[in-house]
């Protein structure tokens, strides 16, 4: 699995910016939701290009037994 990164960056006055890596499609938000929620209000969004990208699930491997 990729790593999954959350920065936060707090500026002076006040705002708090939040960039999500490693998470594609819109799994992003429901991610960072719960944080979000208790930070306050979204004024604004701005999707990167993971957030186009379709959602890829996991895969499991098989291995043949011989």
């Amino acid at each position: 699995m990729a790593q999954q990164t959350i920065r936060f960056r707090i500026r002076p006055d006040g705002r708090v910016e939040e960039l999500v890596e490693g998470v594609q499609g819109q799994a992003c938000e429901l991610l960072t939701e719960r944080i979000e929620a208790r930070l306050g209000a979204v004024q604004q969004r701005q999707p990167t290009a993971e957030a186009f990208q379709a959602e890829v699930a996991p895969q499991l491997q098989a291995t043949q037994l011989s």
